[in-house]
């Protein structure tokens, strides 16, 4: 950046214009359908602005993957620094992660991704990895804080997220994703469920002297 001006391909302002014009462009016509002169027109930018921040449309439609992952990773972080409470805060996390799954674009995204797995694993793959931008490293990292401070009793604990998470948001997950909801389930069938879950990963991984 040179005397208030970005260099070629790093404001931040007009990567996030062309994304979201992006977003809109795959939601409305899937990955196959929609093409570069398509998130123009909606970003409102040229032609060649576009490739000045993207080569191509996967690497586009795989910065907002990243985008979509980092944002959620963070809220995830925040909840759970607001969570010293382990059982309280693994609660929280569940419940956030349910409405993700319900109330955000998830799980149209995922079955973009679905539609192009076997042309692009790479990218599918780029959605699932365990990186600082996932929810799943995130919570393994707080698992990880209470294993050492003694309130769990986990040997690996990026093994015990995927399953906390499966647990609690495994059954949301799936039967959101085939479309096997006639309608949302209500706030309580959320908690009874996540509650559920809880009540078993701390049966495994809990001191036995501690309750819900």
């Amino acid at each position: 950046m040179i005397a208030g001006r970005f260099a070629a391909g790093a404001d931040p302002v007009k990567r996030g214009q062309i994304l979201d014009g992006a977003k809109r462009v795959f939601m409305k016509m899937g990955y196959d359908a929609a093409s570069m002169n398509d998130v123009t027109r909606e970003a409102g930018v040229s032609k060649g602005t576009i490739y000045v921040y993207f080569q191509s449309k996967e690497e586009l439609f795989a910065a907002l993957i990243e985008r979509a992952k980092g944002l959620f990773a963070e809220s995830i972080r925040e909840l759970l620094a607001q969570s010293p409470e382990p059982i309280e805060g693994l609660r929280r996390f569940g419940h956030a992660f349910a409405r993700q799954i319900f109330d955000s674009e998830m799980i149209p995204a995922m079955r973009i991704l679905l539609g192009v797995v076997d042309r692009m694993p790479t990218l599918c793959q780029r959605f699932f990895a365990g990186s600082p931008t996932n929810a799943r490293s995130v919570l393994k990292n707080y698992l990880d804080k209470h294993v050492e401070a003694g309130v769990f009793y986990i040997d690996d604990t990026s093994l015990a997220a995927s399953q906390f998470i499966e647990l609690t948001a495994g059954s949301f997950f799936k039967g959101s994703l085939f479309n096997d909801y006639e309608q949302r389930p209500s706030d309580d069938e959320i908690a009874r469920v996540i509650e559920s879950g809880l009540a078993v990963f701390l049966a495994a991984y809990g001191r036995r002297d501690r309750t819900i």
